[in-house]
């Protein structure tokens, strides 16, 4: 059992709360250009600094290989936060160095301290011991609230609580748990919608839905492995050749309950042969066919019209719904109206009374994108931990303070 924010000792006035989240977000000339992970954290702080404790963020950047990067510097992060949080937040570099170490000393009550880039440190990955105790001299206390790390054993997720207590999950990690854990005994029917490249990055989570969706619909390339190995021609579509026979045994263990798109939009890579029905107005070499006419220089790169439609009316009378994986190159908005569509559906099935989960990564940010987030009922902020989360019903940031409660009891 994962112990929770509720959970921690009664009186935290003056305590530093060491608090893991997830600032991993788009900067743009020095500024950050999406806020959405740092507005998720909100809740968790401002619990905090309610009851006086002292905040110190711990936070990754992009993959800056274990060495310090300027242009991955959390330092603009710090504006941010202080704007949205209405509070002063402090800065300090690096993330283990005595700087820091005397910052969260210092800090006053009200303030709040994001030190530097936790991958700056090539221990951070490695989930070095040494490390994750420098890090823990930031805290009197652990918080973990960074769900879309939590798949990562690293010294900040899984370190740092085996050497300080308590510890427990924040608030988000709460929120994106409870919604998960009811995909677990979904209400019916249950439809859930697949898409991305790859089939072998979702294969256990495939078969944990065999057992319990009422339907599957799969879109995006991971589509194009599907109809190639029930035998059609896929032309110059991205397919996942080596998963042909995976792909088969899903089918087949899958019966009649997973659907492939009818129809396709294809770039003709070949030059055009003459106007087609399916032809985009106004857009050359961009055509719908149907998934059995995808000729030798064509490449599906989204579903087509009357796949859009059979989708989104899957959706109509759900009850639960789950989807990971965008129906296509949504980037290229010439191949953006299938996952939009079942974004849209998506909305429409949540009003009409379903509990509905958007699994983070593309799909969470196509949601974004249509503005629609606020019309769903979860849009998680980590596809990753999501789905590791979905196929095993762990995570090892999870397991680290769950570990903990085990070896200290309640109260630390």
């Amino acid at each position: 059992m994962t112990r929770t924010l509720s959970e921690l000792p009664a009186d935290l006035a003056g305590k530093r709360a060491l608090v893991r989240v997830d600032y991993n977000v788009p900067l743009d000339a020095g500024r950050v250009a999406d806020a959405t992970r740092i507005e998720a954290s909100l809740p968790t702080l401002r619990w905090l600094l309610r009851r006086g404790a002292r905040p110190v963020l711990l936070s990754h950047l992009g993959r800056p290989g274990g060495r310090p990067d300027p242009a991955l510097s959390l330092s603009p992060v710090a504006p941010a936060l202080a704007g949205l949080l209405g509070t002063e937040v402090l800065f300090s570099a690096p993330c283990d160095g005595e700087d820091a170490l005397r910052a969260s000393r210092e800090l006053k009550t009200g303030q709040v301290l994001l030190v530097e880039n936790t991958r700056f440190l090539p221990g951070e990955t490695a989930n070095d011991e040494a490390l994750a105790g420098r890090l823990a001299r930031l805290g009197d206390f652990f918080v973990n609230d960074a769900f879309g790390t939590l798949h990562r054993a690293h010294a900040s997720t899984t370190g740092v609580p085996a050497v300080l207590s308590p510890s427990a999950a924040g608030l988000l990690v709460e929120r994106e748990l409870e919604a998960l854990s009811a995909l677990e005994r979904p209400r019916r029917p249950f439809v859930v919608a697949f898409g991305g490249a790859k089939i072998g990055d979702k294969i256990e989570l495939l078969r944990r839905f065999l057992e319990r969706a009422d339907l599957i619909l799969v879109g995006g390339a991971m589509a194009n492995t599907f109809l190639r190995a029930q035998g059609f021609e896929t032309g110059a579509s991205l397919v996942e050749e080596a998963a042909l026979d995976l792909a088969r045994s899903i089918l087949s263990a899958g019966e009649d309950r997973i659907r492939l798109p009818t129809d396709v939009m294809v770039l003709d890579r070949a030059g055009g042969e003459g106007e087609r029905a399916g032809k985009v107005e106004g857009v050359e070499n961009v055509d719908s066919v149907p998934a059995d006419a995808i000729g030798p220089g064509m490449a599906a790169l989204d579903i087509g019209p009357a796949s859009r439609a059979r989708y989104a009316d899957a959706l109509r009378g759900c009850a639960a719904f789950f989807w990971n994986g965008p129906m296509g190159l949504f980037e290229d908005p010439r191949f953006a109206p299938g996952t939009f569509a079942i974004a849209q559906a998506a909305a429409e099935a949540t009003a009409a009374g379903a509990f509905t989960v958007i699994g983070g990564g593309d799909s969470a940010a196509a949601v974004r994108r249509a503005g629609l987030s606020d019309r769903v009922s979860h849009v998680c902020t980590g596809g990753g931990a999501a789905l590791e989360y979905l196929s095993t019903g762990r995570l090892p940031g999870l397991d680290a303070l769950t570990k903990r409660i085990a070896q200290t009891g309640p109260g630390g």
